[in-house]
């Protein structure tokens, strides 16, 4: 089954946007443009029910059910239960929320593993612990090839290792890491995960059961929706860590990590995202009669395999041309369509030259610091990123290859 790129883009009003013509959207790795979906029920909200939710009187009562329902929803895909999914400001702020309550259930001594790949969202707060005595020991990826080599994580796995992070993928080197066989390794030693999939998602919600991790974060504005921070915590993890939120909320486990009230609307409209999975499904000839799950399962495949298939010639482009460096490895296959490149001008500077062809690229270091110098790149001198989703058209990849060779 093939992806119906015009159908998909007919559920982002972004690509009728008069403002947005003409131009290609290669940025997608630090936020994607909004469903329909998603923006309908936002709206809606905002209109008829921007109340306190779960009181009696029907705004209120409808509020609090759709809040519910997208949590529900979006835990059938990943196949985990209801309340082992909540909602934070951000995904940065969820891991502060959880590195503070490991703060208080570590002793001296216990180890954490955390990765030179990450986004440092999953990365700083964790080495902040070693200000509380926890050992930090870190995970390095080979400098020449950005990929995280398992023999290096057995070299530091023993018994005082207590939680393992890690990125489903990095948002630099974009190499899809061996979430399974990583958190077996981890469950072995009796050790926890936390899995970064911030960079995963956007290309295919994950059954998290199946995976096996004990956290699992994204980001609902990178995968078509609001901008929140969703947190899959497992429940043995999650009744075992200290409460950080209100005491009186401390039986509820999707209460028990978001110390601050939900964004009543935000939570709500990201039921859109579910709505536009079943849309998928449904278009695609998905079977009737589906589990939430097989209908996520269903659409990831739609995505990956719509997006390999751009990636790739991509890929081939830039690995041949020896004036740029590119990070990651060079089979779709492998990776995510999240490209960065080192090229001998500065990146800022090859992507205001973009920009003025109609190709919106990112530059910097996108918070992947550790990651870029551990592979010996200047981070004043940056990298471009150029990233899509399914919704990114064959043709824009060829404007974007055209013009890469005209800029570069």
């Amino acid at each position: 089954m093939q992806l119906d790129n015009d159908f998909v883009r007919a559920q982002f009003p972004a690509f009728s946007e008069p403002s947005l013509e003409g131009q290609a959207f290669f940025e997608n790795a630090g936020g994607s443009y909004a469903c329909t979906q998603v923006i309908d029920r936002l709206t809606r909200f905002y209109r008829e029910r921007k109340v306190q939710p779960y009181y009696a009187f029907e705004a209120s009562r409808l509020g609090g059910e759709e809040m519910d329902e997208a949590r529900a929803r979006l835990a059938a895909i990943m196949s985990v239960d209801t309340d082992e999914v909540s909602f934070g400001p951000s995904t940065t702020q969820n891991t502060y929320v959880l590195a503070h309550a490991f703060g208080q259930l570590l002793e001296t001594g216990d180890a954490i593993i955390v990765t030179n790949q990450d986004h440092e969202a999953n990365s700083g707060p964790w080495r902040r612990l070693a200000e509380r005595g926890v050992d930090i020991r870190e995970w390095t990826l080979d400098p020449d090839t950005g990929h995280l080599p398992l023999g290096g994580l057995k070299n530091l796995l023993d018994e005082k290792v207590k939680l393992v992070c890690f990125p489903h993928c990095s948002n630099v080197v974009a190499e899809i890491n061996p979430v399974a066989e990583i958190c077996a390794l981890a469950r072995s030693i009796g050790a926890y995960t936390c899995v970064d999939g911030v960079s995963y998602a956007p290309h295919g919600l994950p059954n998290v059961d199946a995976l096996g991790p004990d956290i699992y974060l994204f980001s609902s504005y990178k995968t078509y929706g609001p901008h929140q921070g969703v947190m899959v915590l497992r429940r043995a993890l999650g009744e075992a860590l200290p409460n950080q939120g209100h005491f009186f909320n401390a039986d509820t486990l999707y209460k028990r990590f978001t110390p601050a009230g939900p964004d009543h609307a935000q939570v709500a409209a990201c039921a859109g995202m579910a709505d536009y999975v079943d849309a998928l499904h449904a278009h695609h000839g998905g079977a009737s009669g589906a589990s939430e799950t097989d209908k996520g399962a269903f659409v990831h495949d739609l995505m990956r395999s719509h997006e390999k298939k751009l990636l790739q010639p991509l890929l081939d482009y830039l690995g041949d041309k020896n004036s740029v460096r590119l990070i990651g490895p060079r089979l779709a296959e492998m990776r995510a369509p999240t490209v960065a490149i080192i090229a001998k001008e500065p990146a800022a500077v090859v992507a205001e030259k973009l920009t003025a062809k109609g190709i919106m690229a990112g530059n910097g270091d996108f918070y992947g610091v550790r990651c870029l110098k551990a592979q010996g790149v200047d981070v004043d001198h940056g990298a471009l990123r150029v990233s899509f989703v399914h919704y990114t058209s064959e043709v824009e990849v060829a404007k974007l290859i055209e013009s890469l060779d005209e800029v570069l």
